[in-house]
């Protein structure tokens, strides 16, 4: 198949190529019905067919015209020589059926090829377009172009950052998800006045932020450490643009069969068109004979056995909610034995969920809950949405009012008023600024908790330590099942690839069943983990829903994004999509996809067999056309027929 593809100015727009080969059907059919159920004369019939044969040769000249400038003789070509032998010899509904058939799978191919630039468009939309420059006491929105290193931009409440940056003034909680991947939002801090600002990656993440994550409640002030075309998200799109444009190994084998097997036949159709100089025999049964041998060796089945697979086993897909993107995504699926997960919205919910809250030194736990639930309610901080609403909710409490004056204390914790009395919510450093005895207990309850992979806070009221909070974004219910049946049917590696800490990510897995867990990883970390698990294990399929998984999807043998729940970026990226969400809907696509290579395999080994007799037995002329053209077209039946078994598939 050819790389020129761009046919969207034409008619139809970017489906014009399909509708030609629809059209090439139809006039087939109008043909062969008007000369088998008709009394109508042969002129209408023979138009039909001249008709049929303009819609399918269309596209498929324009590639051989362009491949035979460039010196190359492929399929496109013989398959025109084909169905003009066909015609020459009155064959006209086996020459359009050739044309229909291959016509059909030149257009799927081609339709699937706008993938690539769909993906760098979408990671195009992640940037803000425009800033808000501070110059003074005055604001100017410019460009994100026209940002300069060392600039200083305020980023409002609720908006995206316009640009990769140290925080120097203000803190607030950004979401960065769509770069990191992380599940809950990161707390940010001024880099600290009195100190000179390092390169950007030496900082600590605390203060810096990156393109295209999104801010909390309050606003910030920004220098901009890297140009535009430097950030994070301009990475992503090279990331992605490199990968994306590779060819595959199938592409380029076939390319080699192409290269070798039409010259071949050129060849011998050519030699025997002369035979009559060797042979005692007329011009025209020479000629009669080639163009029965250029009919038979026309890869006719060969061509259909694939698309019609592929076809099949998409259309299934589709009945269970499982998008594939072409061939190459169905056939690979099949043969892989390692597969790649992100973590956040991946194999868990994608949001924090109360884990446990457990109270210390004979502290009534109705008590704490009630305490938790009054202070965390007034904070805006997603942790403390989350606590306040789950403890709400299992507890059916009501607010009573009895906590005031919360305040935030930037990476540690909060503090308010409970009761007219102080307490503190946060980390073991917030305790012990505050005075707070931690005893040996608590500080092994503490820990135990963060080995889980769980999110710690400790509470301190009444000059002691009364309790211990803990969040954590939760497996879903179905990702320990899912993984179960994966390795069932032949899923030896299984890894997480994630940006949270190492220890949830190793709490994650040996929660749900992986094998793997490799954390702390920004995007290009992911890229470098995939490159990797390729090396060592061949082909690998990578899962995820962020934008952050983009690049690492795009590098893997086989990329899979979860549909409701992905990015604009992973779907386009993406070679399948699990359209309802449903992780356990994995082992199906890939049960679906060992299916549809083995029927592939099966209908190449029909194809060319039937090829490889009828070849040699119309050369030494041991049949007629007739009973070459049965044989072909039996073998274009037999394989279709094989193909639709696909539609009825159900998982083992």
């Amino acid at each position: 198949m050819s790389e020129n593809h761009k046919h969207s100015h034409l008619i139809f727009g970017k489906r014009t190529e399909l509708y030609f080969s629809i059209f090439c059907g139809a006039f087939l059919v109008t043909g062969f019905a008007l000369d088998t159920l008709s009394n109508l004369s042969s002129a209408f019939v023979l138009v039909s067919y001249i008709i049929s044969y303009g819609f399918g040769m269309y596209f498929i000249s324009i590639e051989a015209y362009h491949k035979l400038k460039q010196g190359l003789f492929e399929i496109d070509f013989l398959m025109i020589a084909a169905a003009i032998g066909a015609a020459y010899i009155g064959s006209w509904a086996e020459g359009s059926l050739l044309l229909f058939l291959f016509s059909l799978g030149h257009a799927l191919e081609h339709y699937a090829m706008n993938k690539a630039e769909k993906s760098i468009k979408a990671l195009g939309n992640l940037s803000a377009k425009t800033a808000l420059l501070k110059n003074g006491n005055s604001l100017k929105e410019i460009s994100v172009e026209d940002l300069e290193i060392g600039d200083i931009i305020v980023v409002q409440p609720h908006t995206k950052i316009a640009a990769d940056g140290v925080v120097i003034k203000g803190v607030s909680s950004v979401n960065q998800a769509p770069i990191t991947g992380e599940s809950i939002p990161v707390d940010k801090s001024p880099f600290p006045e009195d100190k000179k600002t390092p390169n950007f990656s030496d900082i600590d993440k605390m203060h810096i932020v990156f393109s295209g994550t999104i801010n909390g409640d309050s606003a910030l002030e920004v220098r901009v450490l890297k140009l535009t075309k430097d950030s994070t998200v301009s990475r992503l799109i090279r990331l992605v643009n490199d990968v994306e444009t590779q060819k595959s190994p199938t592409q380029r084998r076939t390319k080699k069969f192409e290269k070798i097997y039409v010259p071949i036949i050129i060849l011998i159709v050519t030699m025997l068109c002369f035979a009559f100089l060797v042979i005692n025999e007329p011009f025209e049964t020479s000629l009669y004979r080639a163009i029965t041998v250029l009919v038979a060796a026309s890869p006719c089945a060969l061509a259909i056995s694939t698309p019609s697979a592929v076809l099949s086993g998409i259309a299934r897909a589709a009945q269970r909610g499982v998008l594939i993107k072409g061939g190459k995504a169905l056939e690979d699926l099949g043969s892989i034995s390692t597969i790649a997960f992100d973590k956040t919205g991946t194999l868990t919910e994608g949001k924090p969920s109360l884990k446990n809250v457990i109270a210390f030194n004979d502290f009534d736990k109705k008590e704490l809950l009630q305490l938790l639930y009054e202070v965390e309610r007034l904070s805006n901080h997603p942790l403390a949405k989350a606590i306040a609403k789950a403890i709400k909710e299992q507890e059916q409490l009501e607010a009573a009012n009895l906590a005031s004056n919360m305040s935030a204390i930037q990476g540690k914790g909060i503090e308010a008023l409970y009761k007219d009395k102080p307490v503190y919510i946060g980390n073991i450093r917030l305790m012990t600024d505050e005075k707070f005895i931690i005893s040996e207990g608590v500080e092994t309850q503490f820990n135990q908790q963060l080995e889980a992979g769980e999110t710690v806070m400790l509470v301190g009221y009444q000059n002691q330590i009364i309790g211990l909070v803990s969040v954590m974004d939760v497996p879903r219910k179905t990702a320990a099942k899912t993984l179960l049946r994966l390795k069932k049917i032949g899923i030896k590696n299984m890894i997480m690839l994630t940006g949270d800490h190492e220890s949830v990510g190793k709490a994650i897995a040996k929660q749900i069943g992986l094998t793997e867990s490799r954390g702390n990883l920004l995007p290009e970390d992911k890229v470098d983990a995939m490159r990797l698990l390729i090396e060592r294990d061949g082909k690998v399929a990578m899962v995820g829903d962020g934008v952050n998984d983009a690049p690492a999807m795009a590098l893997s043998t086989v990329s899979i994004a979860m549909g409701a729940a992905g990015s604009d970026v992973a779907l386009e990226t993406a070679d399948v999509a699990l359209m309802s969400d449903k992780l356990e809907m994995l082992p199906f696509a890939i049960g679906l996809s060992r299916a549809s290579k083995r029927i592939i395999n099966q209908n190449i080994f029909i194809s060319l067999g039937v090829v490889a007799i009828l070849v040699p037995v119309t050369i030494f002329g041991l049949t007629n056309i007739g009973l070459a053209v049965l044989f072909h077209e039996g073998s274009t039946v037999v394989v279709v027929l094989n193909a639709l078994r696909l539609l009825s598939y159900k998982e083992d």
